[in-house]
């Protein structure tokens, strides 16, 4: 009988061998014989693809979140630790390795192999002041972002706004507005509506 000590402490995720089977030792001409794979179940890596268009937009130490397809209603917060310096071509796009090391896993057994998502958080903003977007104009010279301010009833003065960071639906309005201020809905006739706090 030979002991085979394993090189990490860990859970074993796959015996590949079974009873009987031959082994071989790792040597210069050959790899050996894989008789169990290990790993530290307590340091999850996230991996998973960037495409080229976005790749220039991440750099390293921004915080991700990670939603796991079989752990429902659950985000997992992780830092971004290695973007790949080159790409591979894959269904025709260019894809960027990315991984990521999980920061906060609470008490959640994360399977290895797991299918997970990854959202890289590129702009924030906590408790500023937001308004839906569809309320903003432009104005068509200078494309320069406005809304129109209820002064009177049914009175309506244009107000020049400064936009900061979106997630689609809501902008945070940096300046022009104040809470108090009625917002005309410039595209459903002459409703009203006030900025979202």
């Amino acid at each position: 009988n030979t002991t085979i000590r394993s090189t990490v402490n860990g859970m074993v995720l796959d015996v590949p061998v079974k009873v009987g089977n031959q082994v071989i030792e790792s040597n210069n001409f050959n790899e050996g014989t894989t008789i169990a794979s290990v790993a530290d179940i307590g340091r999850m890596i996230f991996v998973g693809k960037v495409d080229e268009s976005e790749v220039g937009k991440i750099k390293l130490n921004m915080p991700i979140e990670i939603t796991v397809g079989a752990i429902e209603n659950k985000k997992f917060e992780a830092v971004l630790t290695y973007i790949a310096p080159k790409g591979k071509t894959e269904n025709g796009a260019i894809q960027f390795e990315i991984k990521a090391t999980l920061t906060n896993r609470d008490n959640t057994f994360i399977r290895a192999g797991l299918s997970a998502n990854a959202s890289i958080i590129l702009e924030k903003a906590d408790k500023v002041q937001a308004l839906k977007e569809s309320l903003v104009q432009f104005d068509k010279k200078t494309l320069k972002p406005y809304v129109e301010v209820e002064t009177g009833n049914q009175k309506f003065q244009r107000i020049d706004i400064v936009l900061g960071v979106s997630d689609g639906i809501y902008v945070q309005i940096k300046s022009g507005l104040k809470s108090s201020d009625k917002i005309k809905v410039w595209n459903q006739g002459l409703k009203t509506e006030e900025p979202k706090p």
